[in-house]
């Protein structure tokens, strides 16, 4: 993939200038490469850099455990010249950011279920949305049932927001008409098809109800565009259902919890007395997806790759990921990999590679 953050970087501009003997200017003269930087970066339409077919990139790869490598969970979609979003949460709007995937660009989101992992950074992203692209419509919500309350909660707490920043820059820069979403509910039933969400030229979106009971409702997503298809599970215990939805996808994005690992934290949590820790990491265990049953999944759809994210626990070190993967390599027997914050996928329209590439990577510091 091409890269989007090119030119002089910092890290660069300062070795260079350092070497010249430009050490006492250093701050002047790294401005200045930074302000080739910026020009470079505006000038950029990252969406149009990309080549005819579907995109997903891991804006938030983690969970509600604290990792300082991983933002909440969040898939970027791009079909074509369209930007769209599965879940919004902790930390992932800045992820879409750095990755310059411009938040004024999304078309549409989608939300897999409301749990608070899945939806903490809604707000902003309506509001970067709004504010940065001059937004004269609310961006297209589409959920499961209880959208309509989600929605309007944001909206409550960004109203004063809302209002300075009127105020502030004036209507033609925040247009007032703009502000919030605009929710699209549906339902999913378990004994019904699959539903066809939205549909575009070129690209279907179908939801399908997943199984992560108490959370009634919950469902995952299925992009098809130009003969490639990508799946995202959102969270859910092994789930039949998903296995047919993601039938010969080419990329299965899953949910995983290694259990052996959580049983670790269990164990901590029980030896320092921190009783509502281990009663949680012991609840977790039946509504999730061990890798290892995912797996599984991947191989019983026919699935082309796999790739995690949801990712529990964290992992802060790589030789974690052996652990949690257990054996799950072995019976997928396909590419698979372990998401983090920033990997790219790409699926040219019409062909059957995947490119992968980080653009966390590409930042120019």
């Amino acid at each position: 993939m091409r890269k989007v953050w090119i030119g002089l970087g910092v890290v660069g501009v300062a070795a260079a200038l350092v070497a010249g003997g430009g050490w006492l200017f250093r701050g002047r003269l790294v401005e200045a490469g930074m302000s080739k930087v910026y020009r470079q970066i505006m000038a950029e339409d990252p969406i149009a850099a990309l080549p005819d077919g579907l995109h997903v990139g891991l804006c938030g790869s983690g969970s509600p455990m604290a990792d300082p490598t991983r933002s909440g969970p969040c898939v970027a979609v791009v079909a074509g010249k369209d930007l769209f979003v599965v879940d919004s949460g902790p930390g992932s709007t800045r992820n879409l950011l750095l990755m310059n995937l411009p938040p004024p660009r999304i078309s549409d989101v989608f939300l897999t279920h409301y749990h608070s992992d899945h939806i903490g950074d809604l707000g902003e992203l309506m509001l970067q949305r709004w504010a940065a692209g001059a937004a004269k419509a609310p961006l297209p919500i589409h959920g499961p049932p209880g959208l309509e309350t989600v929605v309007k909660g944001f909206q409550d707490a960004y109203g004063p927001d809302r209002g300075y920043r009127i105020a502030h820059h004036g209507e033609a820069v925040a247009p007032p008409s703009g502000f919030g979403g605009a929710p699209h509910a549906f339902a999913a039933d378990p004994n019904a098809p699959n539903v066809l969400v939205l549909e575009k030229p070129g690209l279907k979106v179908w939801a399908f109800p997943v199984s992560h009971h108490p959370v009634e409702g919950a469902v995952g997503y299925r992009f098809e565009y130009k003969g490639r298809s990508v799946v995202i599970s959102g969270d859910t215990g092994p789930s039949e259902r998903l296995v047919r939805a993601a039938k010969g996808a080419d990329l299965l994005l899953h949910e995983g919890l290694a259990p052996n690992l959580v049983a670790d934290q269990r164990a901590a949590a029980l030896a320092a007395g921190r009783d509502n820790y281990a009663r949680i990491f012991h609840d977790i265990l039946s509504y999730h997806t061990p890798p290892e049953v995912a797996a599984r999944e991947a191989k019983d759809a026919g699935v082309k790759a796999l790739m995690f994210y949801h990712v529990i626990p964290p992992l802060p070190v790589k030789a974690l990921e052996g652990p949690f993967l257990g054996r799950s390599r072995a019976i997928f027997g396909g590419p698979l990999k372990v998401g983090h914050d920033g990997d790219f996928a790409s699926l040219p329209a019409g062909g059957s590679d995947i490119l992968w590439s980080n653009r966390l990577n590409l930042l120019p510091f």
